[in-house]
């Protein structure tokens, strides 16, 4: 539960030391454990069990005397030794010896500790902390206050006073376990305040499991789970608690358990977020201020600003200064008819109604990839003073986390260039005070309780006012008609009116006459204005006109390249210059605004000004077949450096033998880490290139990058994009009729779908893969085929095609000189022994994978190997080692960020527990292990999990909460027509019975 000092040997405490280090030691004490005394970092001898518990008594008199009969009947109760009185001056004096002088004294017959230094008693410190927290929770600062009270719980080391004999102490033990368990409710409770519902499920089920009949834990319980989405779960574990308080003391629970379960049947909206700020608050609260600046040339629109300044009043609460909801205005409209000026223009005129900040987001709807939520959500967080350590990585969380954030506050937020209301929706503040203005080219009229706003383009009056004001008086005034003329070739849409306005005013010796007559030409008028998105065209191409030679190849170049970024040594092979001499072309066109920083080595283009460098690419880039040169060194750049990854995070691994060859040398990390984090930073720039790269020469480079960069998938990170880019090649090469880069497209395929639990189709691709791979002589991906169609028909029942498949693979692998290949199929055919009631060969048959896995130094793969043998030893009977191989295993699946290994993980511990007669740490595994597959690894593997949470929970006694469990899982393998849906229904027969 809380992380502990020191493994394998005595906790040396963390408290408060008074004085500098030219000063003796001081000496400190525990009783939060075992009673012990230190002097410094040196542990001290403190006798046998009645000695120390004469020092624990004296200690927790703290400096009171203590009388001889009195520290006689704490030691032995109404029976007392004959030469009890003696003993106790043996024990004082044995004392006195070992600590320091004039800390044990005798005092009117009886003894006192004095003289101790600040923070030399654990239960002093903690007491202070405790009192520290309560203060800081009344304050508001539950951050601080949460911080300091686990500071407290961490003082803990084991059971109180631990070993220690007598009346006294068991009475101060009782005591002390009521006081932790108190701090514990307290923290856990300031936890849902703050947000952390999900992370709270695990360690209050295994409280409750602990602690059946506290109340408390149980009510945090249920709201934590309700919080998390899962209501059935949450009235389950009130079910229990009544059944279990009437069997157990023949009562009802108390009021406030009875209220809750009210409040969560009638879903009372008040339960469904904390009530306090989610992020740990800083010292002075930060306040945002992100909107772009205001046009100084707005004009029109007057209804409208009036609509929508009224409409944000309701929120900011007008006169009265006290907000009275949460105000949402959606504009819409066609591009380019002024939604984000008007938005802007409005935004900027309420800023003194929302003193607490604005915060502003282009959501790239109009787009191909519109922004993520989760990433604006982030962003947003940052924005508000949240440290990145906080921030939750699922949506549903980041959104909760932010919504909390703004309670108490009045923020408005603008989102512009929204794709759809499910975009919108997290982004809201959802408290009264805050607003949020939304641009969008669609109505959104699903977007719940929003004012709807329909721009349309401008009246005639304002068309001339705008065009007027950016063209010069003077130069309208004497051709006014001409004109009148352009604004109504212009369609009266703003942005096309502001473009040819600006294209006027840029060319002082043209008329407007001269303008007017170039737009009278329909057939040249949408090249003239380039309405709509490429309606900018003109902006760009007066910045790109002022670049040196060696700028505007960068930038042309660069536009090439798919992906929401590129960093500084990706680019560098675009441009096949040194990294140095990209970093000054590239940091010179971030000057010229045609660039962006994305961040510390990482640039970006706008959508719309990347859409403009591939224009001035396909028109000015000589020779022509430069652009296809820079993306080729793109594609080697990125497939060397992923194959580097690859072999670091697999030595031996055979594959790196058999990828395309590359014209370039990739990135050479210093270990594993770098190696990783390298190919995590990269995942979508890297995927963008692999779809870019599908067709003609580099279709089989493009093949192998995405069979190189397989982390991507099987850690659960990017699994969606890499499966739809395996797919896009596969149907590449087949238009192509390239069998090898087929079989391989279909092999890799088969692995997405296999970590995304669709078997079917999986099976379906690799038998495609091994016959294409066969046809084309292609033999390493005909071992791989082989060895996934075992793990398939081992899946589906199918045991001795599964068999024959795996013995093919080892033979196969082996042949090629593929020793970790090898050892995966082992690994596999280990898992079908068990299932076929071969447990000792199972077992053997799996070391054999781990030894070849480690010998070769295979760290990551080890990890598959301890995962297969910790599965058969735990089947086998032999669950200590079963437990410590997993427990291998899940540390380097954790440190690798394989995320779905990691979830599967914890799911065979769990097993583990279950088979041990461990309920309530196999409930708590299991609840980490649906957490971390959140999103990942399929239907089946989440059915499985619940499957033996249920059996979990109900082995602790939350059989309500255990049957909701198996009824979705149930409903899991009867959809996936999964034969383990027999199992549940056996399961779930009592309470069908009952």
């Amino acid at each position: 539960m809380h992380d502990r000092v020191g493994h394998g040997g005595p906790r040396v405490p963390e408290q408060r030391r008074p004085g500098s280090s030219g000063e003796p030691a001081a000496l400190r004490f525990d009783v939060l454990g075992p009673v012990r005394a230190w002097r410094g970092e040196e542990s001290l001898a403190t006798g046998s069990p009645q000695q120390r518990a004469l020092l624990a008594a004296l200690l927790l008199r703290e400096g009171r005397t203590a009388t001889a009969a009195e520290l006689i009947d704490a030691l032995w109760g109404e029976e007392p030794p004959s030469q009890a009185l003696a003993a106790v001056r043996t024990y004082a004096s044995r004392l006195r010896k070992a600590l320091d002088p004039g800390v044990l004294v005798s005092e009117s017959g009886g003894y006192a500790v004095r003289g101790l230094g600040e923070g030399a008693l654990d239960l002093v410190v903690a007491q202070e902390w405790a009192t520290e927290a309560e203060k800081a929770r009344g304050a508001g600062d539950l951050g601080h206050a949460r911080e300091v009270l686990n500071r407290a719980l961490g003082l803990w080391d084991g059971e109180a006073l631990a070993g220690v004999p007598g009346p006294y102490a068991e009475a101060q033990r009782v005591r002390l376990e009521e006081w932790r368990l108190q701090l514990l409710e307290s923290r856990l409770d300031m936890d849902l305040e703050q947000g952390c519902h999900a992370e709270a499920v695990s360690e209050l089920t295994a409280l409750t499991a602990a602690h059946p009949l506290r109340e408390r834990f149980r009510e945090l319980l249920m709201l934590a789970l309700y919080r998390s989405g899962r209501q059935a779960e949450a009235l389950a574990v009130y079910a229990d608690t009544r059944r279990l308080l009437a069997e157990e003391l023949g009562v009802d629970p108390r009021p406030g358990l009875r209220e809750l379960q009210r409040r969560i049947l009638q879903a009372d909206p008040d339960l469904a977020e904390p009530s306090a700020p989610a992020a740990e608050p800083p010292s002075a609260p930060v306040r945002p201020a992100q909107l772009p600046a205001t046009v100084p040339d707005f004009t029109g629109r007057k209804s409208f600003v009036t609509e929508l300044s009224e409409v944000l009043a309701g929120a900011s609460g007008g006169d009265a200064g006290t907000g009275r909801v949460m105000a949402v205005s959606a504009l819409a409209g066609i591009g380019g008819v002024g939604k984000t000026t008007l938005a802007v223009h409005v935004a900027h005129q309420a800023r003194g109604a929302f003193p607490d900040g604005q915060l502003y987001v282009d959501l790239q709807g109009a787009g191909a990839r519109a922004a993520e939520p989760e990433t604006v959500l982030g962003s947003f967080l940052r924005a508000l003073g949240t440290a990145d350590s906080a921030i939750p990585d699922s949506l549903e969380e980041r959104a909760a986390l932010y919504r909390s954030v703004l309670d108490g506050r009045r923020v408005l937020v603008l989102l512009d260039n929204a794709k759809d209301a499910a975009q919108v929706r997290p982004l809201l503040p959802g408290t009264e005070g805050c607003a949020a203005l939304v641009t969008s080219r669609v109505r959104m009229v699903d977007l719940a309780g929003a004012h709807l706003v329909d721009l349309d383009v401008m009246s005639p009056d304002e068309a001339l006012a705008l065009f007027t004001r950016i063209v010069g008086e003077e130069r309208v005034a004497s051709e006014r008609e001409a004109a009148l003329d352009v604004v109504a070739a212009c369609g009266f849409l703003p942005l096309a009116i502001r473009i040819a306005a600006s294209r006027l005013a840029a060319r002082r010796t043209w008329t407007v006459s001269v303008l007017a007559a170039k737009l009278a030409d329909e057939r040249r008028r949408l090249d003239e204005l380039q309405a709509g998105d490429l309606a900018v065209k003109a902006t760009f191409e007066l910045g790109y006109g002022a670049l040196e030679p060696a700028q505007a190849r960068a930038f042309r170049l660069l536009g090439l390249a798919d992906g929401p970024d590129i960093s500084l040594t990706a680019a560098a092979a675009v441009l096949d210059l040194p990294v140095e001499e990209t970093e000054d072309l590239l940091e010179s066109l971030v000057d010229t605004s045609l660039l962006e920083s994305a961040a510390p080595g990482r640039y970006r283009f706008h959508d719309l000004v990347r859409l403009y460098a591939r224009a001035c690419a396909e028109r000015d880039e000589q020779p022509p077949g430069e652009r296809d040169a820079a993306m080729s060194r793109l594609l080697d750049f990125y497939l060397a450096t992923a194959a580097g990854v690859y072999a670091i995070e697999r030595p031996g691994d055979r594959l790196v033998d058999h990828l395309e060859e590359t014209g370039a040398a990739g990135l050479v990390f210093p270990d594993r880490h770098a190696a990783q984090d390298w190919l995590y930073a990269e995942a979508v720039p890297l995927l963008a290139c692999v779809r870019q790269s599908s067709g003609g020469a580099t279709l089989r480079r493009a093949v192998d990058l995405l069979w190189a960069a397989v982390d991507l998938a099987e850690s659960g990170a990017n699994f969606r994009e890499y499966e739809a880019a395996a797919a896009a090649l596969r149907d590449a090469a087949r238009a192509a009729a390239d069998s090898r880069a087929e079989g391989r497209a279909n092999l890799i395929l088969a692995n997405a779908r296999h970590w995304s639990g669709q078997f079917d189709q999986a099976d379906q691709e690799a038998r495609e893969a091994l016959k294409l791979s066969e046809a084309a002589g292609d033999p390493l991906p005909c071992c791989w085929a082989a060895n996934i169609l075992g793990a398939f028909a081992y899946y589906q029942n199918r045991y001795a095609e599964a068999e024959e498949y795996l013995e093919r693979a080892i033979n196969d692998f082996r042949a090629c000189g593929d020793l970790p290949g090898a050892a995966a199929a082992l690994c596999n055919l280990s898992r079908l022994h068990l299932e076929t009631q071969r447990p000792e060969s199972a077992v053997h048959l799996a070391r054999q994978g781990t030894e070849t896995y480690e010998q070769l130094g295979h760290s990551l793969k080890a990890a598959n190997g301890h995962y297969a043998l910790g599965m058969a030893l735990g089947k086998n009977g032999q669950l200590v080692d079963a437990a410590a191989h997993l427990a291998k295993a899940l540390e380097v699946f954790r440190e690798s960020r394989q995320r779905l290994w990691e979830g599967m993980t914890l799911f065979r511990l769990a097993e583990v527990d279950l088979l041990a007669q461990r309920p309530a740490p196999a409930a708590t595994n299991a609840e980490m292990a649906l957490a971390s597959l959140r999103g990942i690894g399929g239907e089946w593997r989440r059915g499985n999990v619940l499957t033996v949470l249920g059996k979990a929970l109900n082995g602790i006694g939350h059989s309500g909460r255990a049957q909701v469990c198996w009824r979705e899982a149930l409903e899991i393998y009867e959809e996936l027509q999964s034969p383990e849906a027999a199992e549940v229904q056996v399961l779930l027969a009592p309470a069908t019975a009952a």
